[in-house]
């Protein structure tokens, strides 16, 4: 019993973790190439060779260098613009209990759309509605799957419920345009009485880590991945999320310009980030928030540590990113008066593509 109970709660966390925690890194290599102006060449420093090549042959793309980030560079948030983003979380997770080897995957995919509804000099009000959720969830030889945009959606069970009640939570967010920092998120009440009633257990733990706080951060980076200042290369931001007796995630992003592709609509930049995350095991006065367990220590390091992204200069938005996390530590966890040893291994992979319609339409 004492087993089930604690792998029911940690299902709980891996869930909420894959959520909450920034998902870092794709490293690309890009090869640094630097045009020779008074020849009209590129010189390929790695090789020390010259060569006449101006364009990239088999992309047919303009080889552009990274100098200065150009001036629009910025979001561009109009009043009634629509866009639409589609989120894919994977993870990979091993955990050690009690001498058992647990493995879980997760597939977690949410369908978001963002409308424009005020746009002034000093702030932008956009309203963000999850459209569709999927997920796939195998741990124990059990498998869970829900998905919105099916018309059976899926397997009736909790955690499939609880995913169920994300769907069609409406968000206001209030952004200020020079900052791109949120400065509210208006919602939060009828969106956590969506979960509390899918999910009465759960109220205490939702209540702590969706603060209104935390639902500023965690809105915070879509916006973030830009410089404040025009014609900046490097920018640098920061974030904390305190989740409670989950813990806390301080955070600080490194963003560097590497340079620019395609032309018109489809031009975008390319974007490097390197992300550095503090986790802190939350304290003694946390409590447990509803969980079946309470978090007593935890050490947990992460490594690749570098993302990659893509923002669209034509639409002025963010376009793609792709990132990797590894993560993995030991965390001691009391559970009924008695303290456990887990060994956690992960690995987190995180898709985000921005679209202009509405892929819950066209998903087949």
């Amino acid at each position: 019993m004492l087993f089930r109970r604690l792998m029911a709660g940690l299902l709980v966390l891996g869930v909420l973790v894959s959520v909450a925690v920034p998902v870092l890194a794709q490293k690309e290599k890009d090869k640094d190439k630097v045009k020779d102006k008074d020849k009209g060449k590129t010189t390929d420093k790695d090789k020390g060779k010259t060569t006449d090549k101006d364009k990239d042959k088999d992309k047919g793309k303009e080889v552009k260098v990274a100098t200065g980030a150009p001036a629009n560079l910025k979001w561009q948030l109009p009043k009634g613009k629509i866009f639409y983003q589609r989120m894919m979380t994977e993870t990979d997770q091993n955990m050690t209990v009690m001498a058992n080897n647990v493995n879980q995957k997760q597939k977690q995919i949410f369908y978001f759309k963002y409308e424009v509804t005020d746009s002034k000099e000093d702030k932008a009000t956009i309203d963000m509605t999850i459209i569709g959720v999927a997920m796939n969830i195998q741990i124990g030889g059990s498998n869970i799957e829900y998905d919105s945009t099916k018309p059976e959606g899926g397997a009736q069970n909790p955690l499939g419920d609880f995913f169920k009640a994300l769907k069609d939570s409406k968000f206001t967010i209030e952004l200020d345009p020079k900052t791109n920092k949120v400065g509210k998120v208006d919602g939060r009440e009828a969106f956590i009485g969506k979960l509390v009633a899918a999910n009465p257990q759960m109220k205490p733990l939702l209540e702590t880590i969706l603060s209104a706080d935390a639902l500023k951060e965690m809105a915070e980076p879509t916006f973030a991945v830009v410089p404040t200042k025009s014609g900046d290369a490097e920018w640098t931001r920061t974030s904390k999320l305190d989740m409670g007796p989950i813990g806390k995630y301080e955070n600080t992003y490194k963003f560097k310009y590497t340079g620019k592709e395609g032309a018109g609509d489809k031009e975008v930049a390319k974007i490097n980030v390197e992300t550095t995350l503090n986790y802190t095991q939350p304290g003694g006065d946390a409590g447990q928030g509803g969980l079946p367990f309470k978090i007593k220590s935890a050490t947990l390091t992460s490594t690749n540590k570098e993302g990659d992204l893509r923002f669209n200069l034509g639409k002025g938005r963010l376009e793609s990113s792709k990132t990797v996390l590894d993560l993995k530590g030991e965390l001691s966890i009391e559970i009924g008066g008695t303290t456990t040893k887990v060994e956690l291994r992960q690995t987190q992979t995180s898709q985000i593509e921005t679209m202009d319609d509405d892929p819950t339409k066209t998903k087949k």
